[in-house]
């Protein structure tokens, strides 16, 4: 039972530093760069492995497609440019 307790100890102290971490101001930001995103490129990778094996290549290009879309998305969001962006884009059809 002590072993137990002992654990589940350590497992609230690393989320509560966790957690801790990521309040501070650019540490979610980090955090998900670090940890989240390349992540979800080995799952995308894998799912396009998958994909072409099955011989649906429309469908693994359509995913491609989708997958560049988002992260030029989340690189925008996250660089801070989207403001530039946004005023770039304006000026096109404002001149």
């Amino acid at each position: 039972m002590a072993t137990r307790t002992n654990r589940l100890g350590t497992i609230m102290n690393t989320l509560n530093t966790t957690l801790v971490s990521a309040a501070n101001t650019g540490g979610l930001q980090s955090w998900i760069k670090d940890n989240v995103i390349p992540l979800l490129l080995l799952l995308i990778a894998v799912m396009l492995f998958v994909l072409a094996q099955r011989g649906d290549n429309a469908k693994a290009m359509k995913v491609v497609a989708g997958v560049v879309v988002a992260l030029a998305v989340l690189g925008i969001a996250s660089s801070g440019q989207a403001d530039n962006l946004g005023a770039w884009m304006a000026g096109l059809i404002t001149g």
